[in-house]
């Protein structure tokens, strides 16, 4: 009952002679009671919050995962250049890291540069960190020209003569502080393309054509 509405009941009683003077004193104890809210009979007034201790929301968002940037270290064994790059980063490939790959894996008996597959670069990453190496990889053979792949092949019965370095999609390579078959076994285990063993040729072939393997000298 509102403050206002019991005193005028309170006096209004006193005035009309209808209870003691004892008695509306009495009353009044129990206003003042209901008023404080010790009276068992007054009302339930939820409390409010502190000012300021009031929790503020706090948006939640979902942690991204750090994406490294991918490397690869090459050299081209036939004019000894070397290349440390980042070919891959924030989620593309970084066009002058491969317009530099695509020069040092060019075919070197004539200078012509052909667009290579960076689906190599990821091949030659995972092998280097399955093994562990700290070496450049050593590149026998990046792109081949036409021209270039037909005298092999005329020379070499094992030389494809619509071979995928002429695509510039395979490499022939091997690390100077990996074995040979190591490379191959982590090579094949990827199974992202074809792998081919050299063992007396010293060199392992890797490539992003359909998955299959060979052996050859």
């Amino acid at each position: 009952m509102h403050r206002r509405k019991l005193l005028q009941w309170g006096l209004s009683a006193v005035g009309a002679g209808l209870v003691p003077l004892a008695a509306a004193r009495a009353d009044d104890d129990i206003i003042g009671a209901i008023l404080q809210g010790k009276h068992p009979n007054a009302p339930v007034v939820p409390a409010a919050p502190p000012v300021g201790l009031r929790p503020t929301p706090v948006e939640t968002f979902a942690a991204q995962p750090a994406v490294e940037p991918k490397w690869v270290k090459l050299r081209n064994i036939h004019t000894d250049e070397k290349l440390e790059a980042v070919y891959w980063e924030n989620g593309e490939y970084v066009p002058d890291a491969v317009t530099a790959l695509n020069h040092v894996l060019r075919d070197y008996r004539n200078d012509e540069v052909h667009p290579i597959d960076p689906g190599l670069y990821d091949i030659l990453g995972k092998i280097a960190e399955k093994t562990q190496t700290k070496a450049h990889f050593q590149v026998i053979s990046g792109y081949r020209s036409p021209a270039t792949n037909r005298m092999l092949s005329e020379r070499s019965g094992e030389v494809a003569r619509h071979s995928l370095h002429m695509d510039g999609k395979a490499m022939d390579i091997y690390l100077e502080d990996i074995s040979l078959q190591e490379i191959r076994a982590e090579a094949l285990g990827l199974q992202l393309g074809g792998v081919g063993y050299y063992p007396k040729s010293r060199f392992v072939h890797v490539d992003v054509g359909r998955v299959r393997a060979w052996s050859g000298t």
